[in-house]
């Protein structure tokens, strides 16, 4: 592929697409993958092809999206991280969000695949929805892993400045003027614009997308996001002026995310931003 689908939302399986894509090509990638949360499901072999300390290629035959067995989750860990790798630039970063579930195979697999590990954040949700149970504890937090390619040099980019110095009022554990921390504050509450043309049941809110996109990209470059579902991630790329990529198989979510796409101004963020300020400097005057 000698151009890149910029800005648009492919329907297909994450790992074929990808595959499609030159390397050393993209500059962000927000990876938010099945948790396997669920259990059970039928899957099928193909050991003709094999993955290096993983037994053979698979190919899953039911649609529910969150349903592996352990091995096969490993695989399929390998094999999108394998591609994730191939194709974000070295100058890149890739944001990938987990829990208790599932983040321990991915910071294996990211190890084995030379993956380096920037930091690990804690997201904090103090609205976390309670544990009805009352058998364990409540899970108020899920953990994002912030990585780079790899190698010698370390030349991702990393906005330091807008870590210490942007508008972080909504996070109650961020200092003003102080260095960020790897525990963030943020609300999983979703404004009624991130609903208004339908909804993914782990849809993540802007608020957290946006700070990922402006700490480590800038405006202009590529985001892509593997996993798309219904486009948050292509949202706030768009809402902050960069250019998106997203690959999700379920064409219902898709119709969602170009919808929600159809609705927004590029770089809308900035808009708001301005009229801010042209509101504050008037009431001034």
């Amino acid at each position: 592929m000698n151009t890149l689908p910029i800005n648009t939302i492919i329907n297909g399986e994450c790992i074929s697409e990808m595959k499609k894509l030159p390397d050393s090509c993209i500059d962000l990638i927000i990876a938010d993958p099945p948790y396997n949360l669920s259990k059970g499901g039928e899957w099928k072999w193909d050991n003709s092809v094999e993955l290096q300390g993983m037994g053979g290629n698979w190919n899953k035959v039911m649609q529910n999206w969150d349903n592996f067995t352990f091995e096969s989750y490993m695989i399929f860990t390998k094999t999108w991280l394998t591609e994730a790798k191939r194709i974000l630039k070295s100058t890149g970063s890739m944001w990938i969000f987990g829990t208790y579930h599932n983040i321990g195979v991915i910071n294996v697999i990211c190890q084995m695949l030379e993956i380096e590990i920037i930091n690990e954040v804690v997201w904090y949700k103090r609205n976390a929805f309670p544990n009805l149970a009352g058998r364990r504890l409540t899970a108020s937090h899920e953990t994002i892993l912030w990585c780079n390619k790899g190698g010698k040099k370390r030349e991702y980019y990393f906005d330091y400045d807008y870590s210490k110095n942007g508008d972080f009022s909504y996070d109650g554990l961020k200092t003003p003027e102080k260095q960020m921390r790897t525990v963030w504050d943020i609300s999983n509450n979703k404004e009624k614009s991130e609903l208004a043309y339908g909804k993914h049941p782990t849809q993540k809110p802007i608020r957290i997308l946006k700070r990922m996109i402006k700490l480590t990209s800038k405006e202009g470059d590529v985001m892509l996001t593997p996993f798309s579902g219904s486009g948050s991630e292509c949202v706030a790329a768009k809402m902050t002026g960069r250019k998106y990529i997203g690959i999700e198989f379920n064409d219902f979510y898709c119709e969602i995310a170009t919808n929600r796409l159809n609705h927004i101004e590029e770089n809308e963020d900035q808009l708001g931003q301005l009229n801010l300020s042209l509101f504050e400097s008037e009431a001034t005057e």
